[in-house]
């Protein structure tokens, strides 16, 4: 064990969970800051005694009355570098940042992308302002969007922050809302998306998308739809335009219930309306010229990523209570696909 930790002493409260890891989880003190995947991680490390005998095992049975103890290392100076590049800061305060993730860059280094990514930029910016709750390779980061979508992500300045912020992403009470450009356009009226299995229609033409999703058995890089096993997940999408007669093309508005990888463009191609550009789930399609014109389909074709937009983040500040909400407006290469489409639908 590390001489650089602190211990957090967690007594077991009466009816606890028989589990190790859901009864500390619930008995943790709440200044201690640590969130389940973080104490599932501490246990998996050995960082967990009781009675001076490591407890690795997280269904090891408890009763009321033990006590814990739990080793919890400082944070690690990073060997990530910083690197000047420049970033987008739509919000700072002591204890939180939101930045406006263009497309193109990763949030944070994995084998392949060592290097460029926002946490290098973040290291520059904010240095040891960052909390260490994610590790070495993740300070701040409590969320994370595709490296091909842009967007809104809050970064946790203090471990506070980042605990209070893990909460709310895993109670899903976080406001998330995309905005996208869908092949095709979702319609009630459409019949062949009442007969696609988890997808219904809510007041408002608002189309709901619920199955389990999972990582793809034969691709581990692609997530794959489920209805049983898995994890939970939905999806609602709002037509926002059509572009087209019949539809070639959509902007949509989609926010999430859950938040799970990749589960908008996993869920848009579940539903036969693949985003545009999406190098994985979007498909073969392609726009019919007649409908919407040679300009437009070249415009579709040649969009060089996901057309997938993190327009909205509502969250209640984790420390000061106060509810934020920011927006973010479309990036430019977006702007110049919807107005391509919109051209070539008015004049065929």
């Amino acid at each position: 064990m590390s001489s650089s930790h602190r211990i957090i002493e967690v007594i077991i409260a009466e009816n606890p969970p028989k589990r190790l890891d859901k009864a500390i989880a619930r008995d943790v003190p709440e200044a201690a800051n640590l969130s389940r995947s973080r104490l599932a991680r501490l246990i998996a490390d050995g960082a967990v005694q009781r009675d001076g005998k490591v407890m690795d095992d997280p269904r090891a049975k408890v009763a009321e009355g033990d006590v814990f103890e739990i080793h919890v290392p400082e944070a690690e100076e990073s060997h990530i570098g910083p690197e000047d590049i420049p970033l987008e800061i739509v919000h700072e305060d002591a204890d939180l940042i939101v930045v406006n993730k263009p497309a193109g860059m990763v949030v944070h280094p994995a084998p392949g992308t060592p290097t460029g990514t926002l946490v290098n930029a973040l290291l520059h910016h904010f240095g040891r302002e960052l909390s260490g709750v994610g590790g070495e390779k993740r300070p701040g980061i409590v969320h994370r969007i595709d490296k091909d979508t842009s967007g809104l992500l809050v970064v946790a300045k203090s471990d506070a922050a980042h605990h209070g912020l893990a909460k709310q992403f895993e109670a899903h009470s976080v406001e998330r809302r995309y905005h996208a450009v869908t092949h095709g356009a979702p319609d009630k009226g459409d019949p062949r998306l009442g007969g696609i299995k988890g997808t219904s229609f809510e007041p408002g033409n608002i189309l709901k998308i619920t199955t389990q999703l999972a990582r793809h058995k034969t691709d581990r890089q692609k997530q794959a739809v489920l209805f049983s096993g898995g994890r939970h997940a939905v999806t609602r999408v709002r037509t926002v335009e059509v572009f087209g007669d019949p539809a070639q093309a959509a902007l949509i508005e989609c926010w999430l219930e859950t938040g799970r990888t990749h589960q908008i463009r996993v869920h848009m191609a579940h539903a036969g309306h693949g985003l545009i550009g999406d190098p994985i789930y979007g498909g073969r399609r392609k726009l019919n010229v007649k409908a919407i014109g040679a300009e437009a389909v070249e415009a579709a074709r040649a969009f060089p990523r996901q057309a997938l937009h993190a327009a909205t983040l509502g969250f209640i500040h984790p420390v000061t209570g106060e509810n934020l909400r920011f927006d973010a407006p479309m990036p430019a290469d977006m702007v110049a696909l919807i107005d391509t489409l919109r051209a070539g639908a008015q004049t065929h």
